[in-house]
């Protein structure tokens, strides 16, 4: 077996929440020379957000969420279309991209992520996720890494999917309300008195994603303050899993 991929097997089995599986993953990717990754599962509900576990910039991973470019993102859009891996950057050509696509494309260069190697994960139980190792630019080094790896990388993308289903539930439901997990962890840290700095701080998000996150919830109970979110979780305590 691949030394890295049985390291990256121990690894995912120790793992019980997103940032140790964000850490397995970025260990593994950098043992290959591919530093940088997102893991992006798509919400099976309507209305819920995507689960998102990435080393990308965090200023670019809250741009993306708040502002929900993965209706838009043409790698999102491929990897709905083929369960199969692709590579991708000036492989998209202009023509077929819409001008938003392209000024999305040309944002998310700005960040350093200008090319990739994209493995969609087609869940026989319905659900799409795909992850992403990016770089800058398309050098022979990160070409030859995706080559030589790509069936390591493929089978890395189906079983970080499956752990995170497991470890990262998609959804909670407070009180007939489904919340995401990150939504979730959010509220039960704003129910100790955390500000959304602090939650930021505590989750490795920043303040902004933290707020974005505390709104959704706020959205999604019907309720106009943090606290009286925070009361229809107390409320429902119990059934929470």
């Amino acid at each position: 077996m691949h030394p890295v991929f049985q390291a990256f097997i121990d690894g995912l089995a120790a793992s019980g929440d997103a940032d140790s599986l964000r850490t397995v993953l970025a260990e593994a990717g950098a043992a290959l020379d591919l530093s940088c990754f997102a893991y992006l599962a798509l919400p099976s509900r309507r209305g819920d957000a995507p689960e998102l576990i990435s080393t990308y910039p965090v200023e670019w991973t809250d741009h993306y969420l708040r502002q929900s470019y993965k209706r838009l993102d043409p790698v999102v859009v491929n990897a709905l279309a083929t369960p199969e891996p692709f590579e991708w950057g000036q492989e998209f050509p202009s023509t077929r991209l819409s001008k938003p696509q392209c000024a999305l494309l040309d944002e998310a260069a700005q960040f350093g992520i200008r090319c990739g190697f994209t493995v969609p994960v087609h869940d026989p139980r319905g659900s799409i996720a795909a992850i992403t190792f990016a770089a800058d630019e398309r050098r022979e080094k990160f070409r030859r890494c995706v080559e030589q790896n790509r069936h390591v990388l493929q089978l890395m993308a189906m079983y970080f999917h499956a752990h995170a289903r497991r470890r990262v539930k998609p959804n909670r439901i407070i009180d007939g309300v489904a919340l995401s997990p990150r939504e979730l962890e959010c509220l039960e840290w704003a129910a100790q008195g955390k500000s959304a700095w602090e939650i930021g701080r505590l989750l490795n998000i920043s303040r902004r994603t933290a707020a974005f996150h505390l709104d959704n919830a706020k959205t999604k109970f019907g309720v106009r303050t943090i606290c009286q979110a925070v009361a229809k979780l107390a409320a429902a305590k119990s059934t929470i899993e």
